[in-house]
């Protein structure tokens, strides 16, 4: 059986405030024309179909027009709600969706029950893990833990007792939307941290055939049967270096697994300068980035005059400007700067508790209060994104 596994489409979002719209509609053209040339027996798409809980109705009416291409094409359609997504909104109306082959899975209880397809060689069955609040749904799955690996544990236990029920050799896809450990993030991601660890172990998908992930934007191999597609448009400018693609995943009578990148249409490439403006306008090795969407961060010592027009000039295409004033290592500035990189939330929060008691830090007691609070917020944070009742009070 042959399937195309794509993740983060984030539809309606804008980078840097210009629309991306038709680049998204680009690439449902695209999606829909491999699908057609390379016989794709079932698409997957794992997670972060719009960008925001509420998104704008050219969104909507994008996405209405690609469930339809697919199913004109029939072709079954496998998909599921991530952070991004109002779980409860992108559900709506999949009892009658799934008549048309299009099988949306928004809901945590239904994590061990299966779409099944069928091909010459007999059953595939794909389970639908959406993305997994651990405080909205640890109850219901009945998950031992507060974290992201319990959740995502309790649900593939849940997985694997369908499976073992099903006849030998019945083959198993999943789809799910986590951030597994191995992963190389970028800074388009929301952050998904509970108790100060978002990753999970990508051994939490053991025994199934195939792990289809989304959440991160860079296509990545985790392990032979645990991937990331990736996003199929970059979303920020840490994401330069991305390849965008989707995998086109083979598989085999026996569970074997062969998997191919296939690449997705760029709008624009991206480019990341760095320098003083004079080097920035006169460097002859920039003028493969003028046609690019650029970001450029300045190390003049003294901020130049009407920096961003004059780098419009050569760069019609600058999105982003920023400043890292060239510094002594002595400058009070440059140091906090230091001492503030790569720091967590809950590290910066103990750090101001060191400060403001001359030195003393938190205990293990106040480390737990600090950290139950960040969670608090998040998890607060997270039930408003999703428009569910216990954001509102």
């Amino acid at each position: 059986m042959r399937l195309l596994h794509t993740s983060d489409w984030h539809l309606g979002r804008s980078f840097h405030r210009v629309s991306l719209l038709s680049a998204q509609a680009a690439f449902v053209d695209h999606l829909v024309e491999t699908v057609r040339e390379q016989r794709v027996d079932a698409v997957l798409v794992a997670g972060d179909v719009y960008d925001r809980a509420v998104p704008p109705l050219a969104a909507v009416e994008l996405f209405d027009t690609a469930l339809h291409r697919l199913a004109g094409a029939g072709v079954p359609t496998i998909m599921i709600s991530g952070n991004h997504d109002s779980a409860r909104r992108l559900g709506v109306g999949s009892g009658l969706m799934e008549r048309a082959g299009v099988h949306l899975r928004t809901d945590p209880a239904g994590c061990g029950v299966p779409v099944v397809l069928a091909d010459d060689h007999g059953d595939v069955a794909f389970y639908g893990l959406p993305y997994l609040e651990p405080s909205l749904v640890r109850e219901e799955l009945g998950a031992k833990g507060a974290g992201h690996a319990s959740v995502l544990t309790a649900a593939m236990d849940r997985v694997r007792a369908d499976l073992a029920g099903r006849p030998p050799g019945t083959r198993s896809v999943v789809l799910a939307h986590a951030f597994v450990s191995g992963g190389a993030a970028s800074d388009s991601e929301r952050d998904i941290t509970v108790g100060g660890v978002a990753a999970v172990p990508a051994d939490v998908f053991d025994g199934v055939d195939y792990a289809a992930l989304g959440h991160l934007h860079g296509c990545q191999t985790i392990s032979e049967r645990v991937r990331y597609s990736g996003s199929p448009l970059a979303y920020s400018f840490s994401e330069v270096h991305h390849r965008k693609s989707m995998w086109l995943v083979d598989l085999g009578p026996d569970g074997a697994l062969a998997a191919e990148r296939t690449d997705c249409p760029v709008p624009r490439p991206l480019a990341r300068i760095r320098g003083r403006l004079e080097d920035l306008l006169k460097d002859p090795e920039l003028a493969r980035h003028e046609t690019a969407w650029v970001e450029a961060t300045l190390t003049d010592p003294m901020r130049p005059y009407e920096p961003m027009a004059r780098l419009a000039g050569r760069f019609p295409h600058i999105l982003s400007l920023g400043f890292d004033p060239d510094r002594d290592a002595e400058d009070p500035l440059a140091s906090y700067a230091q001492r503030l990189q790569g720091r967590t939330d809950r590290q910066i929060a103990e750090d101001f508790v060191a400060h403001v008691r001359g030195g003393c830090g938190p205990d293990a007691n106040e480390r737990a209060v600090l950290s139950g609070a960040l969670d608090d917020v998040r998890a607060r944070a997270a039930s408003m994104h999703d428009g569910s009742p216990e954001g509102a009070r």
